[in-house]
């Protein structure tokens, strides 16, 4: 049982899949967090340049002009976006994609398609994730 989020604890979503998009934040409302929508990697990366207030992000993979994981690389560079927790959601089903996603710094993985269930399962680790440490990524490591 979990309780209502303050809507001050927004999320970023980014995917460029209408259905996905509208089901994603139409259960992150009803967790009750506040859902900032974008409809792709290129979008997101302009918002978080300039707006860093976010309790979790959650990205898909494969995205028009940035993909997720670009994405997450930005953030990485930036020590203010470093405490955002990120869920990567996608339907690919490669080993080596999931484990270039953890080794950039994706906090949980979701994979498509999924029910809403393990959405809302996924999206409470994610933000239960943050409020647990103080850092949830750090630099990626060449």
């Amino acid at each position: 049982m979990s309780t209502a989020a303050p809507k001050t604890q927004r999320i970023l979503i980014a995917d460029d899949d209408p259905i996905i998009r509208h089901m994603v934040t139409r259960l992150t409302a009803n967790e009750g967090f506040q859902p900032v929508v974008v409809n792709d990697g290129g979008a997101a990366y302009r918002l978080l340049q300039t707006d860093a207030n976010f309790s979790g992000a959650i990205f898909d993979m494969m995205m028009p002009q940035l993909a997720g994981l670009d994405v997450i690389r930005f953030m990485n560079t930036e020590k203010r976006l470093l405490r955002i927790p990120v869920m990567m959601i996608t339907s690919e089903q490669d080993l080596r994609l999931m484990a270039n996603s953890f080794a950039a710094g994706v906090t949980l993985f979701l994979p498509k398609p999924f029910t809403p269930e393990q959405f809302q399962t996924t999206l409470r680790l994610l933000v239960q994730g943050k409020q647990d440490t103080s850092k949830n990524r750090s630099p990626e490591r060449s």
